[in-house]
């Protein structure tokens, strides 16, 4: 039989987002434990005639404190907001990047869709003026992979990049993806997560034609709603969240903090529909179960269950998900939507719901869903309504689910904060 080397421990030691509760991770998350709504009206262009009106948009970020002048024509949004969370997770992890380590420093970031807004911008520009009116940088503005690229570049990593692009999934698939590379020795810290920017006048007529929105455009703060019976769709939002993952021997010997222990990781497929999970949520049991079972740990270990929930239809079958796979725990199990306060943030909604719920981990602080006012009745879980709770956990889930029927699960352990594991 062939035998393989045992699996190195992946630790977290670093944290970026922008979002639309902040750009930094020290906005996101005390405007989530607050129970704060980032959506609003959308500014960005005139959304008068569409039918949803509203959006989770990332206010007060300027690229320029972040990016070179020159370089950010060379970039859309969501590579920007990439650059500027993977700075802020470089700098939180006290990382250098050093030309004799740079091959063991990977990036892996991916985006649900990409640069949309400059494909509106300059088919317009085609149209209108030319093709030779089309800026150079256009193809590198809109590709997904440019996103790890413009990071690698940015530090000098020159081992693994690669990206996923699997819808709301995306944020999940990086961060195991990455965490696997490590595992198998092929690097020793990864940048990994999820951005997205795509709140422009294409996505919002598909999302919409989709009947996938939320229409509650007089009252945009409460327009996210997971779990709740009055619930009409999602509200489209727009950011990053990047992890610095790393081998923990390796944080150990440099003295680095550590958030927790990236302990499981599972993807799978409901190869149903291509936007629709079965109702039995069984793609959804089998990659949490894989999960847990990756980490090696019960399933009465997990205390926080940081939930995919849209505010659609959808948030009842993840609830019985969750029931199948806890069962009698599971009426114990607090879970939780802070989609409810940052809206769905599409590619990078996993990347930043992985920073928050590291930090619910590390912090002992549960982030609350907000606007559950009239429970569904068949969503009959602890959802922590209205206000974070303070509980001491070990371990925690974070579900991240996407068209096309992909699942990925991520299962986070505690270090107590401790440099010792």
């Amino acid at each position: 039989m062939t035998e393989y080397p045992p699996r190195r421990r992946v630790v977290i030691t670093g944290l970026g987002a922008v979002t639309p509760l902040g750009v930094g991770v020290d906005k996101t998350w005390h405007a989530v434990c607050a129970g704060q709504s980032g959506i609003g009206p959308i500014t960005r262009f005139d959304a008068s005639g569409y039918p949803c009106r509203i959006a989770a948009e990332v206010k007060d970020f300027d690229p320029a404190e972040y990016i070179e002048k020159k370089e950010i024509k060379k970039m859309d949004t969501f590579i920007q907001y990439a650059v500027a969370a993977s700075q802020e997770a470089v700098d939180d992890a006290g990382l250098t990047i050093a030309p004799d380590t740079a091959e063991r420093v990977g990036v892996y970031i991916g985006a649900g869709i990409g640069g949309l807004p400059a494909i509106e911008q300059y088919h317009k520009v085609l149209q209108d003026k030319g093709p030779g009116r089309v800026s150079p940088f256009f193809i590198p503005m809109v590709i997904v992979n440019l996103a790890s690229g413009q990071v690698a570049i940015r530090f000098g990593a020159k081992g693994p990049n690669s990206c996923a692009v699997t819808a709301c999934a995306t944020g999940n698939h990086c961060i195991g993806d990455a965490y696997r590379i490590i595992q198998r020795g092929e690097a020793d810290v990864m940048l990994a997560g999820g951005t997205e920017s795509t709140i422009c006048p294409l996505a919002l007529a598909g999302f919409a034609a989709a009947k996938a929105l939320s229409r509650r455009n007089d009252d945009p703060q409460r327009a996210s709603r997971p779990f709740d019976r009055d619930r009409d769709g999602f509200v489209i939002g727009e950011g990053a969240g990047v992890l610095v993952l790393e081998e923990l021997e390796h944080a150990q010997r440099r003295g680095a903090k550590l958030y927790g222990e990236l302990a499981g990781y599972a993807m799978t497929s409901d190869a149903f529909h291509i936007t629709a999970p079965p109702d039995d949520g069984a793609g959804a049991v089998d990659c949490i179960e894989k999960a847990i079972g990756d980490a090696g740990i019960p399933k009465t270990a997990i205390g926080y269950v940081n939930a995919h929930a849209t505010s659609t239809f959808a948030d009842t079958v993840e609830t019985q998900a969750i029931k199948t796979v806890f069962r009698d725990h599971a009426a114990r199990l607090p879970v939780s939507s802070t989609k409810s306060m940052l809206g769905h943030l599409l590619g990078a909604a996993g990347g930043v719901e992985a920073v928050v719920t590291t930090l619910a981990l590390y912090h002992g602080v549960l982030p609350p869903t907000i606007n559950l006012e009239n429970a569904d009745p068949d969503c009959d879980l602890d959802y922590i309504p209205g206000q974070a709770r303070r509980v001491a956990i070990d371990a925690v889930l974070s579900n991240a689910f996407g068209f096309g029927g992909v699942n990925a699960c991520l299962v986070i352990k505690s270090t107590r904060g401790s440099r010792e594991v």
